[in-house]
């Protein structure tokens, strides 16, 4: 680093990025009292334990080699450029650690990378990690009360630390061979976080079933409301705080034009989004908060009241406006944010009804179908827009957007959790069974527990 100026550049940078941190946690904190509030009384610890444990399991993994994919398979690889070089993210490097001793001829990287890495590396690291639990997370919401903790600790890790940074590498950064060829813009990660986690949610749940007594003899869909709806409701809200950490982790808060190419931002230093072209936190906090009323207010109508898809609805809305909320007017946001949750409502009910899904939380609606609309709308309401400062990349285009939000919902989200649920479930270790169903996941192999199933079955019935 030369200069105070760009040494305390880098110091404030850290201190953001780990300030960020500390609030997306907030997200993981409301999922595990959402999906709780969602649960029966008899599944809450497992429903609790099975989402906790994915902190552990996919810290340790995305270490190991989820941080270092980000940085090597940029290019694809093979489509434009090889597998990227990534000393600084590789498990064993000393700038993936407590690096004070200033530079060093082993660590592969220059003095000044050296020194800004030792600073930058952790906090970056971190930020991406969360949200890695959160896509763990998504998919956790959806397949409660039915599956087997250590087959849903194996798909956290396939894709919070593989299937979900690939598609970070190839349109969530900025030299993404997506955002290069294609010119997909996904700023605030619409389908780079929500559209693969959906995705990967509905191809577990083809093949996980439905919870017993979800549907009727003639096919018709039951009704399985939250046990606590405050529970739900606060473990929402606190998404909602957690996502202001997501929304400002997805920026970098100051950057010299040199750093990148000078091309739009001329000689001021500024605010940038993920692929390095200038927004500001003053936009997104307008469009953050018009997207998450519109949300609201169109689930509140088209739900008619219901407390679940009312707030559920806003984090829809967020999720539908979040590819472009980095340049939309805040009326944009707010229209967008409405009619696509108007549309993933109605579209969850008959996938239900017409499929036999069984999805506990609309987690495939909430993220997958509203990240994916919102990445395609992004893509006719953008259309021109550059996707990046650099020379070469293309604009931002309908096409593109669409083939992004494919590659997001489809390629890398839905057929690897399919295929991953399809061999858990040859080996048998996908579902409980049957009756550890009915008398309750936590209390299987519990010699405590008296009650039998047919008092659990008439309580179920009761409940209907």
């Amino acid at each position: 680093m030369e200069g105070n100026l760009n040494a305390l550049t880098v110091v404030f940078t850290e201190f953001y990025y780990w300030i960020t941190v500390v609030v997306m946690f907030l997200i993981h904190v409301g999922f595990c009292m959402y999906e709780v509030g969602v649960s029966r009384r008899r599944n809450h610890m497992h429903t609790l334990m099975k989402n906790t444990m994915v902190i552990p399991l996919v810290t340790v993994t995305f270490y190991l080699f989820g941080w270092w994919i980000y940085f090597g398979f940029q290019g694809g690889p093979g489509i434009t450029g090889g597998i990227g070089d990534a000393p600084f993210a590789e498990p064993w490097s000393a700038l993936m650690a407590t690096h004070l001793s200033g530079p060093s001829p082993d660590l592969g990287v220059s003095g000044d990378e050296a020194a800004l890495w030792s600073r930058l590396n952790g906090v970056f690291w971190a930020a991406f990690l969360l949200f890695s639990w959160t896509t763990a997370s998504i998919v956790s919401g959806a397949v409660i009360e039915r599956i087997r903790s250590g087959a849903f600790w194996m798909l956290a890790v396939v894709i919070g630390s593989f299937a979900w940074i690939i598609d970070a590498a190839w349109g969530w950064s900025s030299q993404g061979w997506m955002v290069k060829l294609l010119g997909y813009h996904d700023a605030y990660a619409s389908g780079v976080v929500h559209g693969i986690a959906g995705g990967f949610a509905l191809g577990v749940l083809i093949v996980l079933g439905p919870r017993l007594g979800k549907f009727r003899a003639d096919g018709t869909p039951r009704d399985i409301p939250p046990h606590n709806r405050w529970l739900v409701t606060i473990g929402l809200f606190l998404i909602y705080t957690g996502f202001w950490g997501f929304y400002a982790a997805c920026n970098i808060p100051i950057i010299s034009p040199e750093g990148i190419a000078g091309q739009i931002t001329g000689e001021t230093w500024t605010a940038t989004n993920i692929y390095l072209a200038p927004t500001t936190l003053s936009a997104i906090t307008f469009n953050f908060i018009m997207s998450l009323s519109g949300g609201m207010m169109a689930a509140y109508v088209v739900s008619k009241g219901d407390a679940f898809w009312t707030y559920s609805g806003g984090l829809a809305g967020i999720i539908s406006a979040s590819a472009g909320n980095d340049l939309y007017h805040p009326i944009q946001a707010l229209i967008i944010a409405a009619v696509v949750v108007v549309v993933i409502y109605k579209l969850h009910y008959w996938v239900e009804r017409r499929f036999k899904i069984d999805d506990a939380v609309g987690a495939v609606a909430v993220h997958g179908y509203a990240g994916s609309l919102g990445v395609i709308i992004a893509g006719f309401m953008l259309w021109g827009q550059p996707s990046s400062p650099y020379e070469g990349f293309a604009t931002i285009n309908p096409l593109g957007n669409f083939l992004g939000a494919v590659i997001m919902f489809g390629l890398l989200g839905f057929l690897p959790g399919y295929i991953c649920a399809r061999i858990l479930n040859a080996f048998g270790i996908l579902r409980i069974p049957r009756k550890v169903e009915l008398e309750g996941l936590d209390f299987e192999g519990d010699e405590t527990y008296n009650a039998s199933v047919a008092e659990v079955i008439a309580a179920e019935k009761a409940m209907v």
